[in-house]
């Protein structure tokens, strides 16, 4: 939920490596950069800890030359994950305040031009949901099932290197 606020991953993973530094010889944390600009890489070598290699979630579910090209070819592209489908009222509309300000969303979005939903395990369920956001948003959805990616190869590196 920090992912609007940074700064607050920073925050929390400090606080959480703080409580946990002194029960575990090595931690592994899953976070990629996530927006904080490098600065969770501090964070991570002042407790010893290791990081998940990636920009954010984005990358890591579709890929990275994948992930490039997206970026490169449809740059106002607004991604969604199973997560965020599931949670785009709590997260996005609340979390931004929308609920509250409706007449903001013209200003969060207005230069977004494609919504792509890269479906970790794509069901009914959150496809409709996603054409909700889609058409919340007056954007074209795309749904890509693309499972876990690279995240899941990341994770296995982190894994051995931990070992």
């Amino acid at each position: 939920m920090h992912h609007f606020y940074p700064k607050k991953i920073v925050e929390a993973v400090g606080r959480r490596l703080e409580e946990l530094a002194a029960r575990y010889a090595r931690i592994v944390v899953v976070y990629g950069d996530c927006g904080t600009a490098g600065a969770l890489e501090p964070i991570l070598e002042r407790h010893k800890a290791i990081g998940l290699r990636g920009p954010h979630c984005y990358e890591m579910f579709a890929g990275s030359m994948e992930f490039e090209r997206l970026s490169e070819e449809q740059p106002a592209t607004f991604f969604l994950t199973d997560w965020l489908v599931r949670n785009f009222e709590r997260a996005v509309l609340r979390g931004l305040g929308l609920d509250r300000y409706p007449d903001l969303k013209p200003t969060y979005f207005q230069h977004y031009t494609h919504l792509l939903y890269l479906a970790q395990f794509p069901t009914e369920g959150l496809r409709e949901k996603a054409l909700e956001i889609a058409a919340y948003l007056e954007l074209p959805l795309e749904v890509r099932a693309v499972g876990l990616g690279e995240l899941e190869s990341r994770l296995t590196e982190l894994v051995e290197v931990a070992a």
